[in-house]
């Protein structure tokens, strides 16, 4: 249908119908033509307010226009917006200086997104297997997982639909289903360079990676001296709770009041880091950060000073809302519980911290076009999963206001089939 089909204001029928004519039409975009944000809302061309609880899939982390980042932004427009990664500037060291210090890997190649973070990873434990053995290529990754839309990153995506368009795609990488510990073991082997995977699936349904599965792997890998890679593009930065994912693995529960000890070799983070800015970072030990030497890899816009200087910002604002990520991320799920228990098709929900999904009974995709309907942006994925990545910034009263619209929309019921 296009878009003058649809009753539209003037203004947003001109800018779907202009794009449908020259841009690549390789997006299922809904139709919503936004024109601002402010806070955890943002703004169509009539003013109409949604709050947002996709945030960009994960972006916009601190919301639209958090005070502090437009701040340091403003500044340093003004001052030096790029220069090559040939000279040194002011915040690229002390970015990767703070990175460390939350991750416990020392080193970091700054890039442009999880996907060019993927990609680099991969290019790192290929080396490092290559410096061991020409036989030690492959990589086992998750049957659900997403590693990007480039060509490497789409070899480690457990899912065949993104692949299969594309093959043949770089060899040997194997894939597992999520906590089935047995063939984990099976598929690592001496030719293994590298262990990948999220340890909350974004894309695959928001699904968490046991303790006892990533213990397992990080046995694996030291027996067979591999590198553990740990994809926290969507889970990372503060998402889940922690600074990342990963952490939690490492703290006694009262479930499991033995904590693990589990450190990656390689951590790959992206979406919220920049502030909205496009970036990506390779977190890395010593033992892998030496694997690309002068000359071996590089990225032209990666690191620079304006990018650099809203991360540190980010990063500052993050952890002062740590706290508060994880008693909203409770307060959300038990909001969401309540929705289970009042509707049979609502299965209930998953997910740590503000990195949430509900589980449906039958396919999700009508509630993303109603809850906008009613003022609510999330989206659905790997079916019947509803995605939400709320802001860092909201209150008692956001996760309120998304409760009651998707109480609404459940009133309606699912569509007959």
């Amino acid at each position: 249908m296009s878009a003058t089909a649809l009753k539209l204001p003037t203004e947003e029928v001109q800018i779907i119908d202009v794009e449908k004519q020259f841009v690549m039409q390789n997006y299922g975009r809904y139709h919503l033509t936004v024109e601002r944000g402010k806070g955890c809302y943002l703004y169509d061309a009539e003013r109409q307010r949604y709050l947002d609880f996709i945030t960009g899939i994960g972006v916009n982390a601190l919301g639209h226009g958090h005070p502090r980042l437009l701040k340091a932004l403003r500044d340093q427009i003004g001052q030096l917006m790029h220069c090559s990664n040939l000279y040194y500037h002011r915040y690229q060291g002390p970015l990767a200086e703070r990175l460390a210090e939350m991750s416990g890997l020392q080193r970091s190649f700054f890039c442009n997104s999880g996907a060019e973070a993927v990609e680099g990873a991969l290019k790192i434990a290929k080396g490092y297997g290559h410096s061991k053995s020409p036989d030690k290529f492959e990589i086992v990754a998750l049957n659900g997982s997403f590693g990007g839309r480039t060509l490497a990153a789409t070899a480690v995506t457990g899912q065949a639909k993104y692949r299969q368009p594309f093959e043949p795609l770089i060899p040997g990488v194997r894939f597992v289903d999520v906590n089935d510990v047995a063939a984990l073991e099976a598929a690592v082997n001496d030719n293994t360079c590298g262990i990948l995977f999220e340890p909350l699936l974004g894309e695959g349904g928001i699904v968490e990676v046991s303790r006892a599965f990533a213990q397992k792997a990080s046995e694996l890998a030291k027996r067979h001296d591999a590198l553990l890679i740990f994809d926290e593009i969507q889970c990372g930065l503060g998402r889940t709770g922690a600074y990342f994912a990963f952490q939690h693995w490492n703290r006694p529960t009262p479930e499991d009041p033995e904590p693990a000890d589990i450190h990656p070799d390689v951590v790959t983070a992206a979406k919220p880091l920049g502030g909205g800015l496009p970036m990506g970072v390779i977190l890395m030990n010593e033992k892998a950060g030496a694997i690309l030497s002068a000359g071996m890899h590089g990225s032209t816009f990666g690191g620079g000073p304006l990018v650099c200087r809203a991360a540190l910002e980010f990063l500052d604002v993050m952890t002062e809302l740590l706290p508060m990520i994880k008693e909203h991320g409770v307060y959300f799920r038990r909001r969401l519980e309540e929705l289970a228990l009042k509707f049979d098709f609502v299965v209930g929900p998953r997910g740590r911290g503000l990195m949430v999904g509900l589980e449906l009974s039958v396919p999700g995709k009508w509630v993303v076009p109603a809850a906008q309907e009613r003022g609510l942006l999330l989206n659905c994925t790997a079916g019947n999963i509803l995605r939400f990545l709320p802001p860092y910034i909201i209150e008692r009263r956001h996760i309120d206001q998304a409760i009651d619209a998707l109480n609404q929309v459940f009133e309606q019921g699912p569509p007959a089939e």
